[in-house]
């Protein structure tokens, strides 16, 4: 017949804090002569159920991740074939693990108006362990600091400010603690030191729309923004889109810069003004400006040689394309000369060169010839044309022999 058998549970540590790992160990005694052997199982409440194997009459395990509270550990002997099972009990009391709170702040020192990061971490205390859980309260003293509470993500919670005033501010991170972890404190100091003060940039235009060539004088405007006071120094970048535009810096004098160009070609350019700051001024940006450029006018003169000419001798054309103030440049594109005696029409298009000239040349005959010339314009300038202009061309006088040349 099998024997009885006593079981008996203890815990070490008991009590133990969150996180910390606990032995169990059962003890089979037998009531009657030998050792049990076979197997216990250990069933812990709100935890883990172990098995263990006996030797010698006893067994351990280890159970980890109980949670703060009391535990209740039933203790089973599976008995064998000389003895009979057999329970055991008994309680484990885990409370909360110790925990520290450190703070920093970066960056630290800080300007004026710059943001701060503070960051508190919360760590167990050994032999604690794990990661608590809960909201740290930031107390932020001085001028723009405050109360706030953040979660804790990972151990650790942090907090984002702009608005701290000058000085130096003490900082409390105040751990709230949890049903495994108690509350702690950290305590840090950060200094904002004066920063650079707030500045408007105002941009204008000399004239807009302007046409294609005119000088156009962009002015920017830095002024700081009250209650700071000063005049800023250093210089202004302007950025001219489009065509003919760029990136040009100028040098602040008196708290304005200057930037002239006739560069830009026809159409719409958005025209901007960087402040780039100084020791004492912060950068700043100014509105966007449309700069409208409109086509300049041009005009067109001809000219003829020689006038008046002999039939069949080459008569030499030009045209003479220019801008018209303020327009600027030189005009591109072709020229087409149209010649009529009231007989025949003789039509003859040329491309205006560099400086504007036009060139053709064509014997025509006796009778005086009504010439135009007419500029279709391009994309930065006008079309203009002249149509009053008369060549007169004679019969060859008698015995003259004409030779004609290309």
């Amino acid at each position: 017949m099998a024997a009885p058998t006593v079981t008996l549970v203890t815990a070490s540590p008991n009590p133990a804090v969150s996180g910390q790992s606990v032995t169990l160990t059962a003890t089979v005694i037998p009531l009657g002569a030998g050792t049990p052997t076979g197997t216990v199982t250990f069933v812990v409440s709100g935890g883990p159920t172990l098995n263990g194997t006996l030797s010698g009459g006893t067994v351990s395990v280890t159970a980890s991740g109980l949670s703060g509270g009391t535990h209740i550990v039933t203790v089973t002997y599976n008995g064998d074939a000389d003895f009979t099972s057999s329970t055991g009990t008994t309680a484990v009391l885990v409370i909360p693990a110790s925990t520290t709170t450190t703070v920093t702040s970066a960056p630290d020192p800080s300007t004026l108006g710059q943001s701060v990061t503070f960051t508190a971490t919360v760590a167990p205390v050994a032999p604690g362990a794990g990661v608590p859980t809960g909201t740290v309260t930031f107390i932020v003293g001085g001028s723009g600091g405050g109360t706030f509470t953040q979660p804790l993500s990972g151990g650790m919670a942090t907090l984002s400010l702009s608005t701290l005033g000058v000085g130096t501010q003490a900082v409390v991170a105040i751990y709230s603690g949890s049903a495994d972890f108690l509350p702690s404190i950290g305590t840090d100091t950060h200094t904002v030191n004066p920063g650079p003060a707030a500045t408007t940039t105002t941009l204008t235009s000399s004239a807009n729309p302007s046409v294609f060539g005119q000088p156009v004088t962009y002015t920017a405007t830095v002024m700081p923004n009250p209650p700071a006071t000063g005049t800023p120094t250093g210089s202004v970048t302007f950025v001219i889109s489009g065509t003919g535009g760029g990136t040009f810096t100028q040098p602040l004098t008196g708290g304005t810069a200057t930037f002239i160009t006739s560069g830009p070609g026809a159409g719409s350019h958005t025209v901007t003004a960087t402040y780039n700051g100084d020791t004492n001024f912060a950068t700043s940006t100014s509105a966007p400006l449309t700069q409208v450029v409109n086509p300049a006018n041009s005009s067109t003169t001809i000219s003829s040689n020689p006038n008046p000419s002999e039939a069949g001798t080459l008569v030499d054309f030009v045209a003479f394309v220019e801008a018209i103030p303020p327009g600027d440049g030189t005009p591109t594109g072709t020229v087409t000369f149209t010649l009529t005696n009231g007989v025949g029409t003789i039509t003859i298009n040329t491309t205006v060169d560099t400086n504007g000239f036009a060139f053709v040349e064509a014997p025509l005959s006796a009778g005086d010839w009504d010439v135009e010339a007419f500029y279709a314009g391009d994309a930065n300038f006008g079309a203009s044309g002249v149509s009053e202009y008369t060549q007169v061309v004679t019969e060859p006088e008698s015995g003259t022999v004409t030779t004609m040349t290309s």
